[in-house]
């Protein structure tokens, strides 16, 4: 029997001919992934287990990305901060994407051999999810680890992609390599093209609703299919980052041309020169199970607090009243969201509390120079009356400190582009999330209570 997409990546860096679900292998990774969250702890138990003069197995394997408790005043947060900072300095770490040293200066230093290249030490804040893929870290046939669960988001570039925890980040770290058990397989084979108002966040909210939130526990997910060729990149990028809320160890797509043309453009905006390997599913590869998806079937879809399994059609949802609408995140703060919340807003006025945070400031500066009728589509959503805030980052979506941006710290119902909704996932444990795609949040944001966007455009 031949092997599954996710098996192939394994094998293959696993030095293995073949691989099966249920084993054990001890697999060389191409990138690993930390931020302000976890990446502390990882370097203490790394230095714990390797010593304190222990170094990176690659100064050019580890991506460190400050994204998630940025832009606060907390100084427990900004301590985070540094000592990423201190790390990056010690090891000579090549990408290293810093936020600035809290007073809105660019942190900036020089080796003993002259100054690093433009990506380290630049300020360049952004969800890390997004940034490992503008700037060319996320390549078909890679292994990339990552300590946040939403490091699945890489699989939408044929990428082995997973979330671990501190201590094997740390022997990833140390080592380069990790010891992972082969997951079985589902096949989600896509036909079809997704209607108008519809978008892949209402095709991975239907999958996560079909299958239940737990109903992919340690296994891949894989994408493929004709359906495939409609949807971009940062939409795969969207339903690969919600594997996780399915359970799944990771989710990934079969590569086209339209996954090469995008992670060529960014390899070489960025100087990345990698090359990689394009593998592909054997056609008698063994999968648990197949699910077969016509897109034209799937409508605006919304997973209601408390959790993203519990799904319902927006169009069932109107008596639903909500005190806020929120977009961005690594699901929902990309350019494409914020463009397809843009057009569905078109000239209305957000009837409720509305905050907008770009997953990247790429995204917010092409936001600010992109037209849309006589403006840009940064002030349209301003004069529509959406709080806008340049702090590309996580911000609300995990909560965080009392002056994170967006922060739900009252009992009220919101509308999110996010990709978690359990009780105090964004601040307050009362409040009541419900996730939706960037155009049914626009609708729900006009109308007050959850909206059908096909009703808006």
């Amino acid at each position: 029997m031949g092997m599954t997409l996710t098996e192939k990546i394994l094998a293959r860096k696993s030095r293995k001919k073949c691989v099966i679900p249920g084993d054990t292998v001890l697999a060389d990774v191409d990138v690993l992934m930390t931020h302000d969250v976890c990446g502390p702890g990882t370097i203490g138990i790394m230095k714990k287990e390797f010593g304190d003069d222990a170094r990176v197995w690659r100064s050019d394997g580890v991506v460190v990305i400050p994204d998630h408790y940025i832009f606060t005043a907390d100084a427990k947060s900004n301590r985070n901060v540094d000592s990423l900072r201190s790390f990056a300095r010690e090891q000579d770490l090549r990408y290293f994407y810093d936020v600035g040293n809290g007073n809105g200066d660019q942190w900036r230093y020089n080796t003993a051999a002259g100054p690093l290249k433009a990506q380290f030490g630049c300020s360049y804040a952004g969800v890390c999810h997004v940034v490992l893929a503008e700037k060319g870290h996320t390549r078909p046939g890679e292994i990339l680890i990552g300590t946040d669960s939403h490091t699945c988001t890489a699989g939408a570039f044929g990428q082995f992609a997973t979330g671990v925890g501190n201590t094997d980040a740390a022997f990833v770290m140390g080592t380069g390599k990790i010891l992972l058990r082969v997951p079985r397989t589902l096949l989600f084979h896509l036909e079809g093209a997704l209607p108008p108002g519809v978008m892949a966040k209402d095709l991975i909210l239907h999958i996560i609703g079909e299958i239940g939130f737990d109903g992919a526990t340690y296994q891949a997910m894989e994408f493929c299919g004709p359906g495939l060729s409609c949807l971009s990149m940062e939409e795969r990028m969207t339903i690969a980052n919600m594997g996780v809320e399915a359970g799944g160890k990771n989710a990934i797509f079969a590569v086209d041309d339209v996954t090469c043309e995008y992670v060529d453009r960014q390899m070489r905006e960025h100087g990345v020169d990698v090359n990689y390997d394009v593998l592909e599913s054997d056609s008698d590869a063994g999968y648990a199970h197949k699910f077969h998806i016509s897109l034209d079937t799937i409508e605006p879809t919304v997973a209601l607090h408390p959790n993203p399994g519990n799904r319902s059609l927006a169009r069932e949802c109107g008596d639903i009243a909500i005190d806020r609408a929120y977009i961005g995140s690594c699901t929902g703060g990309k350019l494409e969201d914020f463009l397809a919340f843009a057009h569905t807003l078109g000239d209305r006025q957000a009837s409720v509390e509305t905050f907008g945070v770009p997953a990247t400031v790429d995204v917010v500066r092409k936001l600010k120079e992109t037209p849309l009728g006589n403006t840009t589509v940064w002030d349209r959503l301003c004069d529509a009356g959406v709080i806008m805030t340049e702090n590309a980052g996580c911000a609300a979506c995990l909560g965080g400190p009392t002056d994170t941006f967006g922060r739900v710290n009252r009992e009220l119902t919101c509308i999110s582009t996010t990709n978690r909704n359990f009780p105090g996932r964004m601040g307050h444990a009362d409040a009541r999330i419900h996730l939706a795609s960037p155009r049914t949040v626009a609708a729900s944001a006009i109308a007050g209570h959850i909206a059908d966007p096909r009703d808006y455009m």
